[in-house]
């Protein structure tokens, strides 16, 4: 089953803003503590109003708290009847967590929603149009997580995430495919981002978190989520300390917050909470959604409207792994060839069995072939997901000879090979090469294994392989897996330690 976007002309942009803004809140405040300017971030945090009557608990110093992230296109002091959200996001940070766990509901979730004295059927992100934060929080309450308690909420409109990216000096991506779209053809905003590790700012990264025309809901949240974690790697609290009075002024002229955050005694609280958990990573906890059937009828004129749907258990075990402290340290790098989350799902690392199968050897050959000269080895993969294919040869598309813009302004020259495994469900993934050693991506791996002579850095997201990497004196490699980690852990190192010269 598929959820097909729906669209409105003539809408203003929509878009995702739980990627950066978490990482911004929490490197802003953590600055502006070290030169003890609370008052001042109190001062730019109020340049908008406050939410009027938010219903949040506020948490005793040195407690966890949860806080509700929405990305909306609402200016502050406006009507919200004519405001749109696309992310709602619940964020937890816990003093005794190793991660900073992080659950998107869908905007397309199908709730029943009190407007002018009955309830109405129809998707969690009306309810913001009709109430605003308050009445979004109170169903999300009522309906999908009777347990929710919120200590915080944060409301940022679409021009804070622009001004925002642009301030922090972008952000790279792990592209995973190609996506383009053109207005006049479809009435869906315009996109052009080719596939691949490379730079996103402001207009193309909203473009990119926001895209919602050939996939849906969900891997859309997994792509807001991901590119939190490439954005958290790439700009820890000291990389921002210069640009904190820029970042906070951006942040309190874009963002709505509850009135505790106003205060200086609530930013302090909050900031001690985001001080620790500087260091934590990013644990995605996925939403239990059905996406049911979805005409393109249904989606051009939203009658009737698609949905998604889930189950109250599922819903509730997703909560309480929302909740839940990761105790246990994600295993860091050099933790060997035995054991560990990295062989979750049974088997040993190259025993992919039928998960993962060789292709076509004339596929992979003609992919190479059809890079031509790169500038550095080009390395493809002996054995490939079951069930996948190499994305067709398409000039100036697939495959992709180019160059990335290194920290320092350095062309570095790179290849990306696309594969798709489920194009209706949105899951492509890929082989990266690249001459830049060390690009942010691969700094950090939680573990580090000998699989057939090649040292494997592993990355983890919770416990599902995000990204393989691999280094040779001239070049690093990585597969990136699809953006729900739909490939297993045993597929993800199988394919890695499978890469072969061409």
């Amino acid at each position: 089953m598929r959820l097909i976007p729906t669209s409105r002309a003539g809408a203003l942009l929509r878009f995702a803003i739980g990627a950066v803004i978490v990482v911004v809140f929490t490197a802003t405040t953590t600055a502006v503590a070290g030169l003890l300017q609370f008052k001042q971030a109190a001062k730019d945090i109020s340049a908008t109003p406050a939410i009027k009557h938010a219903d949040v608990t506020i948490a005793n110093p040195g407690n966890p708290q949860t806080i509700l992230i929405i990305g909306s296109d609402h200016r502050a002091g406006a009507s919200f009847s004519s405001a749109n959200t696309d992310t709602m996001m619940l964020v937890r940070l816990d003093p005794s967590s190793y991660t900073i766990n992080v659950l998107s509901i869908p905007r397309d979730l199908q709730v029943q929603i009190p407007e002018g004295g009955s309830l109405l059927t129809a998707k969690l992100n009306s309810a913001y149009s009709v109430g605003g934060p308050n009445l979004l929080l109170k169903v999300l309450h009522g309906q999908v997580f009777p347990a929710l308690h919120v200590n915080h909420i944060i409301d940022i409109n679409f021009g804070g995430f622009e001004a925002l990216v642009n301030a922090i000096g972008c952000v790279y991506t792990d592209v995973d495919h190609r996506y383009y779209n053109n207005t006049a053809l479809t009435g869906y905003s315009s996109i052009n981002i080719q596939a691949g590790y490379q730079k996103l700012c402001g207009s193309d990264a909203l473009s990119f978190v926001r895209f919602r025309h050939t996939d849906n809901d969900i891997v859309r949240n997994s792509r807001q989520q991901d590119f939190i974690r490439w954005a958290k790697n790439q700009f820890p609290v000291s990389a921002l300390l210069s640009s904190r009075d820029t970042l906070l002024k951006i942040f309190g002229a874009h963002t709505q917050t509850d009135p505790d955050l106003h205060t200086v005694d609530g930013l302090i609280n909050l900031f001690n909470l985001v001080a620790f958990s500087d260091s934590h990573t990013i644990k995605q906890i996925p939403f239990p959604a059905i996406i049911l059937p979805c005409t393109p009828q249904q989606a051009k004129t939203g009658n009737p409207p698609c949905y998604v749907t889930a189950d109250s258990g599922a819903e509730q075990h997703a909560f309480n792994m929302l909740m839940t402290p990761t105790v246990v340290r994600p295993a860091a790098a050099g933790g060997g060839s035995h054991g560990g989350p990295a062989t979750a799902g049974g088997g040993g690392p190259t025993s992919a069995g039928a998960s993962a199968t060789p292709p076509d050897p004339a596929d992979g050959k003609a992919q190479v072939a059809a890079l031509g000269s790169v500038g550095f080895p080009i390395y493809y993969p002996r054995v490939i997901a079951s069930g996948s294919s190499y994305e067709p040869i398409t000039p100036d598309e697939y495959p992709r000879g180019y160059q990335i813009h290194d920290q320092g302004g350095v062309a570095r020259p790179s290849y990306r090979l696309v594969l798709v495994l489920n194009p209706t469900l949105g899951q492509y993934y890929g082989v990266q090469g690249t001459t830049w050693l060390d690009p942010p991506i691969l700094r950090n791996p939680n573990q580090t294994r000998m699989v057939n002579g090649k040292r494997l850095s592993l990355y983890l997201n919770g416990r599902k392989l995000a990204v393989v990497g691999w280094r040779t004196p001239r070049a690093d490699y990585w597969i990136s897996n699809t953006l729900t980690d739909a490939l297993s852990n045993q597929q993800m190192i199988a394919i890695a330690a499978s890469l072969t010269r061409a």
